[in-house]
């Protein structure tokens, strides 16, 4: 696969643009309904990919090699379902050709997260139920 076509399938979820929280004791993860300040909720895109880490220097780059250890993806992730060797879900745009319906079958992050740079700074206050 070439960088286009990795590129490609990224179905505008924006599940991984949002903050996570680590249980120390426990290892599990839990999902925040804050999200990046770069990422635009509506279309579940960043809004300055290509220079993104300038701004956001921890963000992770998914790469092939890279997904099968982040265990934070969601279940729909399309980089997750093709690392695991499962099909793309019937919404995803590279399937049903519309970008909307990710959001449309509710699998994004439109309509239910806060930016960063309105969140508290208390992270705890925002954990969401985990995928």
């Amino acid at each position: 696969m070439n960088r286009a076509e990795w590129e490609a399938l990224c179905d505008g979820c924006g599940k991984c643009c949002l903050h996570k929280l680590e249980d120390e004791e426990s290892g599990r993860i839990y999902r925040t309904n804050v999200a990046c300040r770069l990422l635009d909720r509506h279309s579940g895109r960043c809004s300055d990919y290509r220079n993104r880490r300038a701004f956001v220097p921890d963000c992770v780059q998914l790469r092939p090699e890279l997904v099968g250890q982040l265990d934070w993806l969601p279940g729909t992730c399309a980089y997750r379902r093709v690392d695991e060797g499962r099909p793309l879900p019937a919404w995803h745009y590279l399937i049903s050709g519309d970008r909307e319906a990710v959001h449309e079958v509710g699998a994004s992050v439109r309509g239910w997260t806060i930016s960063e740079v309105d969140a508290s700074v208390d992270l705890e206050n925002h954990i969401i139920d985990p995928d």
